[in-house]
């Protein structure tokens, strides 16, 4: 039977217990309201101002207005108009942009022949290329009618443009085609879901298992009896360092293997440099998982302070949906979590092919924050001890 007094007791005495704790109390309140936050926001965000070019090789009323639907309309952003097709296809193939709309030369002639737009698209971001093509093809389709229904007058409601402007199309007597070249190919949700996974997975596990390890440790008393004995601390930690980084890269290759096993998931990069990736997040969040573990006495503690950097990181890295999803506060804060970097270099590995060299920004930056963590990590863990 539960006795009164004693039960408020017990109560009374989590709670001192937890205003011992601050990072914890700190953490409880604030985790709810980082997770309303990426929710409402990230989650439910339309994608628009996705970055494009345009090449415009010719000039004329049908061109005027293509480029005033085009800038007007909310899902792209016009990073520029320019002229030259080799420069515009670099732009898309280094990431810079995820789309080239090229106006051919004959675009504006008074021909009977079919005026041939052409899409070139980053479908490597399968979300991002999937709204970029629909989008498109809204936009060539209404101008396609009219353009064939030969309008003499076309008034800026009729073109759904925001520009108050008129423009004359005269004596065209042909439609617009569309052709979408996709880089990559067609790619799958699962295609562009698995190396994120991959990076996800990594993240989760290196930061929970070896925070987990010291925190739970420091906890028992095993640590400390650890370096009662003629043991080094770099000895400790190192092993548990080569320990942990050694499954986790087991974990990775099991995931890498049933990914290609059971959904076909292809590697265009090569299943080595994948590896090798990979290996360099697992190193970046061991030593996020020893930075965050320095200070913390128990699992617990562990638990609740690891969790704000943790599930942020998760939705606002690309893992999910991508970036441009999310409103411009969120974009910016992704480029400071190491994970948006990993996962970078595994789509670009995975999905585009790329080389060790290709992604070199992405691999600096990971073990930028590797140094980083661990040296933090180990003068507040050797001031601790």
């Amino acid at each position: 039977m539960i006795e009164p007094k004693k039960f408020w007791w017990m109560i009374k005495k989590e709670l001192i217990s937890l205003k011992r704790h601050p990072g914890r109390l700190v953490s409880i309140l604030a985790f709810p309201i980082i997770m309303i936050l990426l929710f409402g926001y990230g989650m439910g965000g339309e994608m628009t101002d996705l970055p494009i070019v345009v090449v415009s090789q010719s000039h004329g009323d049908l061109t005027d207005l293509t480029l005033d639907t085009i800038k007007s309309t909310e899902t792209y952003h016009v990073v520029e108009v320019m002229d030259s097709l080799s420069d515009a296809k670099a732009r898309v193939d280094s990431g810079e942009v995820k789309a080239a709309i090229i106006l051919p030369s004959d675009y504006d002639d008074d021909s009977s022949q079919q005026k041939g737009v052409t899409l070139y698209l980053d479908s490597s971001d399968q979300m991002a290329s999937q709204i970029l093509e629909s989008a498109t093809q809204g936009i060539f389709y209404r101008l396609s009618n009219m353009v064939a229904a030969s309008q003499t007058s076309v008034s800026t409601q009729d073109a759904n443009i925001t520009p108050s402007l008129g423009h004359s199309l005269n004596n065209f007597k042909d439609d617009i085609s569309l052709h979408i070249n996709r880089i990559y190919g067609n790619i799958k949700y699962i295609d562009f879901l698995v190396p994120a996974i991959l990076g996800m997975t990594i993240m989760m596990s290196c930061m929970m298992g070896m925070g987990s390890t010291i925190a739970g440790e420091r906890e028992t008393g095993e640590l400390a009896r650890l370096f009662m004995t003629p043991t080094s601390v770099a000895t400790v930690i190192g092993g548990k360092i080569a320990a942990k980084l050694l499954i986790e890269l087991v974990r990775a290759l099991i995931l890498i293997f049933m990914a290609v096993l059971l959904f076909n998931v292809s590697i265009k990069g090569g299943f080595l440099q994948t590896f090798i990736v990979l290996v360099i997040g697992a190193l970046c969040f061991v030593g996020f998982g020893i930075m965050l573990s320095a200070r913390t006495s128990t699992q617990e503690d562990y638990a609740q302070i690891s969790l704000p950097f943790s599930m942020p990181m998760m939705f606002v890295s690309g893992v999910f949906y991508p970036i441009e999803t999310m409103p411009w506060i969120l974009q910016k804060l992704a480029y400071i979590f190491p994970l948006t970097y990993l996962n970078n270099a595994m789509r670009g590995i995975m999905l585009k092919g790329q080389t060790l060299g290709d992604v070199w920004l992405d691999l600096v930056v990971l073990l930028g924050f590797t140094l980083l963590f661990f040296i933090i990590g180990v003068k507040r863990f050797n001031r601790d001890v």
